[in-house]
């Protein structure tokens, strides 16, 4: 099929890639020159595993070709996607002012029938929005479709290419039967495509992040209550996570959610609800619960301390909101750096993928920035796991100990086991672990 994805940023990059690899004709378009020009060097704009050789591949085989020019990336194609940003407003809702202008563009550049497909998250409605936009502006026939993506940064690729299921939102039965066989290589297995109408498609989205987002400040508090009255969160996690109807998804207790989707998403989910004169007050606690895990560590670390910080130097270990990815959007790593440095802890700090966004949002100016984990060490009273990157997983405790003033971790994210870390001499806190 001959596709155009429209938006050349994180889940449209993908898309492109992994549609183009299963045989299809895709041409990805943005309106950043930059960014083209680099995607056509092979200089990719995110860091996203396996995702630089699925385009470069591509790109020499002529599958996957790149454009700014928007009446090319329109008229060569049947199937056109929309994957530009929905950025949250201050209110909370999704701004559409980059998804309505690509519609708007649509309309005034189609040369025949097209099915057009809602790639970003967007709120219910939009499919609607989206449909107007593109027939203020031309008279041809077309579809629209709300397709949400499922992908989890630092496993995309996989998620695209074995998707648990795909979700089309149409109206139209022969259009959902295009989509179907658009997505037909990716299901080979059995998982399900599901066809719906637009609007419950659209639901769905904000609805699985949500419900996941829900999970995470659920177990959070539960491993704040085990600080509390002295139980082991690892031991309740495990309880729960053995029924059926639980799972052990998501239920890993740590310093909250961050990135690009689950912030957002359940924001604009509340948002549309209040639109509608319905407040959701699961998930408006949802969300106060995870602000306030981001800083959960705080009063552990003023507490060994004696409640003063200053002069105090901790390592950081990570930055990125989860690991396998250099998005800092929303990480907890920032929260917790800024309360850190105001109360004068000198920070130095490490990650494998993001000391350049963390330079960009000008952290640098409040953190010292390490290529070397083990350097971020020297001279600190305490070291602070942040993200659990593999990287940190299994160290070198012996030259921890040797790196640091006092041995003393900080475990953000419960990646050790905290009866081996102090038998190794360390004194060790967790997060809903008991003792020290």
């Amino acid at each position: 099929m001959k596709l155009t994805v429209i938006g050349s940023g994180y889940v449209g990059l993908v898309a492109g890639a992994c549609f183009a690899e299963s045989g299809n004709q895709v041409i990805c378009m943005d309106v950043d020159e930059k960014k083209i020009d680099d995607l056509k060097k092979g200089i990719i704009p995110i860091y996203e595993p396996g995702l630089e050789g699925l385009v470069e591949r591509n790109y020499k085989l002529d599958r996957l070709r790149f454009t700014t020019v928007m009446k090319e990336a329109v008229q060569e194609s049947d199937i056109l996607f929309i994957a530009v940003g929905t950025p949250p407003d201050e209110d909370g809702s999704a701004d559409l002012t980059h998804v309505l202008s690509v519609a708007k563009a649509i309309g005034q550049n189609m040369n025949a029938y097209k099915i057009v497909v809602n790639k970003s998250t967007v709120p219910v409605g939009t499919a609607d929005r989206v449909r107007d936009a593109i027939a203020a502006e031309t008279e041809l026939p077309f579809d629209v479709v709300s397709n949400p993506e499922f992908l989890k940064e630092g496993a995309a690729i996989d998620d695209f290419m074995y998707p648990d299921r795909v979700v089309i939102g149409t109206s139209n039965p022969k259009v959902g039967e295009t989509m179907k066989e658009l997505y037909g290589p990716f299901v080979r297995t059995g998982n399900p495509i599901l066809v719906m109408d637009e609007r419950s498609a659209e639901v769905t989205k904000y609805a699985a992040n949500s419900l996941l987002a829900t999970k995470i400040s659920f177990i959070n508090e539960i491993a704040n209550l085990c600080d509390i009255v002295g139980a082991d969160v690892e031991n309740v996690r495990r309880g729960i996570g053995s029924d059926k109807r639980i799972g052990h998804s998501f239920i890993f207790p740590g310093m909250g959610y961050g990135g690009s989707c689950f912030p957002k998403d359940v924001k604009a989910i509340i948002h549309t609800a209040r639109k509608h004169g319905y407040g959701m007050k699961v998930l408006e606690a949802v969300e106060t619960v995870n602000e306030e895990q981001k800083l959960v560590l705080m009063p552990k670390i003023e507490k060994h301390f004696g409640g003063n910080l200053k002069g105090v130097t901790l390592a950081l270990w990570g930055l990125s909101f989860k690991p396998r990815t250099d998005d800092m959007r929303e990480a907890p790593s920032i929260s917790l750096i800024k309360a850190l440095h105001g109360k004068g802890a000198k920070l130095q700090a490490h990650d494998p993928a993001a000391l350049h966004e963390a330079k960009r949002l000008k952290l640098d100016a409040l953190v010292k920035l390490h290529e070397n984990n083990y350097e971020a060490l020297h001279g600190a009273d305490a070291l602070v796991v942040v993200t659990e990157w593999l990287d940190y997983r299994e160290p070198d405790f012996n030259r921890i100990r040797a790196a640091l003033k006092t041995p003393v971790i900080f475990d953000g994210r419960n990646i050790y086991n905290p009866g081996k870390i102090r038998d190794l001499g360390f004194t060790y806190y967790g997060i809903g672990r008991p003792g020290k």
